[in-house]
């Protein structure tokens, strides 16, 4: 691969969404290396997510020994660790040689890696002070991380699946409508404000581009988010502020560094639990939008006659991948 522009590999290979640490402290250094990674045939992204592995394996050495030296090496290389985890990814879509193998290797690595320094930290901490209490943070640590995840899997595919069952059930009342006409596809608004992150709910007419809102109370109830996540999307960096990534940074490198293991988790703890209560929130709220769009469609059969701007939403786009290509470039991560 010849000399690469470092704009064009950022727009090829980082997310529209990501969060803020990955945008802001990680992106700028793991695009620059990517330049140099991608120009070595050798070097492919299982090679890198080992590495990672590797690398924060060897900051849980550092860890463990639980003076303030080694807390500090081992936070440098937990986060010189997590930029080759996301350098990994990138790898894989510049070079289009990403695996289904290689998307599930990252993230199992990625639980591996947390387990290791969680257990390292606080147990360093807990043979250094006897303090009891650091066996608890080291449980409560991969508790919440595993929480996040699992979390984040299951509402995804729900969400999912109610996106597929009202797709099923336009389609099927559209045939027993027997136009004649082709099947309009459905569009979900998400898609929209996916693509265009500008645009403004309120302002679109059933009458002009009739779309599927599975949001809409949570709008209703929150209407300060729109301009909240719009100025946040605007940079990249997306709503959901303290995620898995935060936690993980907060716990093995802002922590390690400031010398307050205890205090540090404790908050990001605190912050990650409310933003996944928040997130379990919205998804209820999505379930009740869910009812009502499908109990719309019996009541009105002729709605189900949807016409709209042929938007392909995220689900469709690794839908149509998936049947025309060959194993894509791997699971993306977060929500």
């Amino acid at each position: 691969m010849g000399r690469l522009s470092l704009k064009a590999v950022q727009r090829q290979t980082c997310k529209k969404r990501d969060a803020w640490w990955t945008v802001l402290l990680v992106d700028p250094v793991a695009t620059r290396l990517l330049c140099v990674l991608a120009r070595f045939k050798r070097v492919t992204p299982n090679g890198v997510t080992w590495s990672a592995l590797l690398l924060g394996l060897a900051a849980a050495g550092f860890f463990v020994r639980g003076d303030r030296t080694p807390l500090a090496i081992g936070a440098l290389l937990y986060h010189v660790s997590f930029i080759l985890d996301c350098v990994d990814g990138k790898l894989a879509r510049l070079k289009g040689n990403g695996t289904v193998f290689g998307g599930w290797l990252d993230y199992v690595f990625d639980r591996v890696r947390v387990l290791c320094c969680a257990v390292a930290l606080m147990g360093g901490q807990y043979l250094r002070t006897g303090n009891a209490w650091y066996l608890g943070a080291a449980l409560a640590v991969v508790f919440l991380d595993m929480l996040r995840y699992v979390d984040a899997l299951q509402i995804y595919k729900m969400r999912m699946s109610m996106r597929r069952s009202i797709e099923t059930l336009a389609a099927e009342r559209q045939a027993a409508a027997a136009t004649g006409q082709a099947a309009a596809p459905v569009v979900f608004l998400e898609d929209l404000l996916r693509e265009d992150p500008d645009l403004d709910p309120d302002q679109q007419r059933p009458s002009e581009v009739p779309v599927i809102d599975l949001h809409a109370r949570f709008r209703g109830r929150f209407p300060w988010y729109a301009r909240v996540r719009r100025a946040l999307v605007e940079h990249r960096i997306r709503p959901h502020l303290v995620s898995g990534i935060e936690f993980q940074m907060a716990v093995f490198i802002v922590a390690p560094l400031i010398g307050q293991i205890l205090p540090v988790t404790l908050v990001a703890g605190l912050l990650l639990a409310a933003f996944e209560l928040a997130i379990m929130y919205k998804f209820w709220l999505s379930t009740r939008d869910f009812s009502r769009v499908m109990e719309k469609f019996d009541e009105h059969p002729a709605a189900a006659r949807l016409t709209g701007v042929p938007v392909k939403g995220r689900h469709r786009r690794m839908r149509d991948r998936s049947i025309s290509a060959p194993a894509g470039s791997g699971l993306e991560k977060g929500i």
